[in-house]
């Protein structure tokens, strides 16, 4: 008689935040607690604690890329990182999770490889001096943008769960 074992159902998602200079932990926060999901707010300095059970603060060392590490260490697939450090968004994608920036604009596999030359050669240019300034502000489209990308993971992860 073959041995009969139901499926296992995945966990749900969890969402990783880079949360230093993150502008929407507040809207991270209120799309997952709509979906009850755990979320790990990830920093190398003290934030305003959170009551809400579903939130882990994780305090890092303040060494380069303490953050990164940390939650590229424990992300998995079909989990999804908030960050708008494109390198981080390499390495979770490589693991099989999901990656948003906080202006809403997804990381993907077929976008990643771009966006990694992109900042290098960003990089190249600053280091020369021939260019100067820092990112565009952030917008209420930015805002809204990433409030709807981050609705639309969360449920495509949760139906895939299905």
């Amino acid at each position: 008689m073959p041995d009969f074992r139901p499926p296992e159902i995945p966990r749900p998602p969890e969402i990783y935040v880079d949360a230093d200079a993150c502008p929407v932990k507040d809207e991270v926060l209120r799309v997952a607690e709509r979906h009850n999901l755990q979320v790990y707010i990830v920093s190398n300095s003290g934030m305003r604690p959170s009551r809400n059970p579903l939130v882990r603060q994780v305090v890092v060392p303040q060494t380069p890329d303490a953050a990164d590490d940390w939650i590229a260490e424990r992300i998995a697939a079909n989990d999804i990182c908030i960050t708008a450090d494109i390198p981080l968004a390499a390495r979770c994608i490589e693991k099989g999770a999901r990656a948003l920036h906080s202006n809403g604009k997804p990381f993907t596999e077929e976008s990643i490889g771009m966006a990694l030359a992109m900042r290098g050669l960003m990089q190249q240019l600053r280091e020369s001096g021939d260019v100067k300034g820092t990112n565009p502000a952030f917008t209420k489209d930015d805002r809204s943008r990433f409030l709807r990308g981050l609705e639309e993971n969360i449920q495509s992860l949760l139906r895939a769960r299905i």
